[in-house]
């Protein structure tokens, strides 16, 4: 038996009275009446009511009769969304107020992997956003995060090996493990690897392989793992499909796939596609919307239309084991979004469970303390804490090259001048510091190099978000404004600032772990409009500064990044000398 069908079955009493309602014998708890139901298997589209009982849909293409009438008004309904896969924190929001701003654009279900804060708090952040899930209008769905640190090269604030991980499987909220993103350890068959993989074999087990193809992906399928949000090519994300794994295309905030990846979306792959956003911020979504964007952005591309709604909701649940939702049909959970135009999937009411999403249901639930807020522990800094010391060869230093809407980065390299206070930026050819500082209170490693397509001609900018081991991470033209950049997000517990001639011009707290605010999602919007004006102030030109900023420490995507122990070559898996 899956046990991720709903948590609480129906009593007889209740069936009964579902199976009379969908009769039409007595009446629904709610009619949704007169709507236009998009069948997302085949493509028909019905003039039909919608009736629920309880978080069951029990009738659909017929006329009922309900205690509740929501009028449809001739709108479109669609099954309610599924993201397939994100980190909650990185909508720099509890996972509370990720549910007020997300649920409203039609996503009724997330499968979240709380890889940041476990990264940061272990055991405790993962509990954490359990206790969250259970109170959440929206359905939060965990996968138990595997790679906690994602590598040994760099440090985190916390480890989990499989048993930190058992005691949470048996939750209700827990679908499986997620993204298994230390790919070398699976080839290799690292042992505390392969302990998770086999504790695992029987449930789901999410992917994380970027341009792992050949044999290579053939031996980590073969660990069973189902899944990969990585493909960043049309061709990659073919070849995975055609051994069986189903792609996820993702849209977040930095990583943008969508557009190479919209291609493979057709008639034949779309019940082994589905859709995620991985890392989006409120800011974002503010402008662009969440999932709901995707979806209008594929429908533009040409993608059929009801295959992208399938791929959006049935093909997700499908490929996740969530039996009971996907489809609005009778049996159903009544996971339902009402839209004004499908082409523009322009969502203007939601039901989650059969209950429509309103200010009161938000209102209704019981808060979750938050944790971490003593997460920080790194020590003040000085400019010469920054000095980067010349190289033997100093005509190739190495340089992480970074590209707009890509977390891969590239290796370059720049002829650097060497000066008393050792090399120097190259403002003039856009070669800034970066810098990684250890905030866990492990080691106090602070690991310095170079980075170039900020496009910064002064100042500094940096952020306690630093995937995966969520160390700071700081990028300027001089050591002075990194160090009041960095001195600032100590004393605020974690968050983002921005630094210019001495005085920090936007800032932005996140004291939960150094990832999250406590502060409503329109406020953190707000915050990030000034955060973002103040970076471009710098000269700036990425559109997205500050998760471009937390993605350069991440060692697990190619192909050079800084982690807190110094400059890590991806594909060789090692430091560069």
């Amino acid at each position: 038996m899956n046990k991720h069908h709903d948590a609480s079955a129906p009593t007889a009493e209740t069936l009964t009275r579902m199976i009379m309602a969908g009769q039409g014998k007595v009446p629904a708890d709610i009619v949704i009446r007169d709507v236009q139901l998009l069948d997302v298997i085949t493509g028909a589209i019905t003039r039909t009511d919608i009736a629920i009982i309880g978080d069951r849909i029990v009738g659909t293409h017929a006329s009922y009769e309900g205690k509740t009438v929501i009028d449809g008004k001739g709108r479109f309904a669609v099954p309610g969304f599924i993201d397939t896969h994100l980190h909650i924190e990185s909508s720099l929001v509890t996972p509370f107020e990720f549910d007020r701003c997300v649920l409203p654009h039609g996503v009724t279900t997330v499968i979240c992997d709380p890889h940041e804060i476990a990264n940061v708090l272990g055991a405790e952040g993962i509990r954490y956003f359990l206790d969250c899930a259970e109170q959440t209008v929206m359905d939060v769905r965990i996968n138990l995060s595997s790679c906690v640190p994602a590598t040994a090269f760099e440090t985190s604030g916390a480890s989990l090996e499989i048993e930190d991980l058992e005691p949470f499987r048996s939750h209700n909220k827990v679908i499986g493990l997620a993204e298994m993103m230390n790919f070398p350890g699976v080839l290799n068959a690292d042992p505390g690897i392969i302990a998770k993989l086999v504790a695992f074999q029987g449930g789901h087990i999410d992917g994380h392989a970027p341009l792992l193809l050949g044999t290579a992906l053939n031996g980590y399928l073969a660990a069973r793992i189902r899944t990969d949000h990585e493909a960043t090519s049309a061709a990659e994300a073919r070849e995975k499909l055609a051994k069986g794994m189903a792609v996820l295309i993702r849209e977040g905030s930095v990583s943008k796939d969508l557009n190479a990846l919209g291609e493979i979306l057709d008639e034949n792959t779309s019940s082994f596609v589905a859709l995620c956003t991985d890392d989006r911020n409120p800011l974002d979504i503010a402008e662009e919307g969440h999932l709901d964007s995707s979806i209008r952005r594929l429908i533009a591309m040409g993608r059929p239309l009801h295959h992208v709604y399938r791929a959006a909701s049935h093909s997700a649940a499908r490929i996740f084991g969530l039996t009971d939702r996907g489809l609005v049909a009778p049996g159903w959970r009544a996971d339902i979004a009402l839209l004004d135009s499908l082409e523009d999937c322009q969502v203007s009411d939601v039901l989650t469970g059969g209950r429509l999403v309103s200010p009161d249901l938000f209102a209704a639930r019981v808060p979750v303390e938050p944790v971490g807020l003593t997460s920080m522990k790194a020590k003040p800094v000085s400019a010469d804490d920054f000095i980067v010391p010349p190289r033997a060869d100093q005509n190739q230093t190495p340089v992480i090259g970074v590209k707009p809407g890509l977390i891969l980065t590239f290796r370059e390299s720049a002829t650097l001048e060497v000066s008393s206070v050792g090399t120097l930026p190259d403002l003039s050819a856009d070669v800034l510091k970066v810098t990684v500082i250890e905030r866990h209170g492990r080691n106090g490693n602070i690991g310095r190099g170079f980075v170039k397509g900020f496009g910064l001609k002064r100042g500094a900018i940096a952020s306690s978000v630093g995937h995966d081991s969520h160390n700071i991470t700081v990028i300027g033209a001089t050591d002075e404004d990194m160090a009041v950049a960095v001195n600032r997000l100590i004393a605020l517990g974690g968050g983002f600032a921005v630094s210019d001639e001495g005085r920090i011009t936007a800032e932005l707290a996140l004291p939960i772990a150094g990832l999250m605010s406590p502060k409503p999602f329109e406020d953190v919007t707000h915050d990030l409009h000034a955060l973002r004006d103040a970076a471009y102030a710098l000269g700036c030109v990425l559109p997205e500064p500050f998760l471009q900023v937390a993605f350069l420490a991440l060692p697990v995507i190619p192909h050079l990044k800084m982690t807190d122990r110094g400059l890590f070559d991806v594909d060789k898996f090692d430091f560069v000398n």
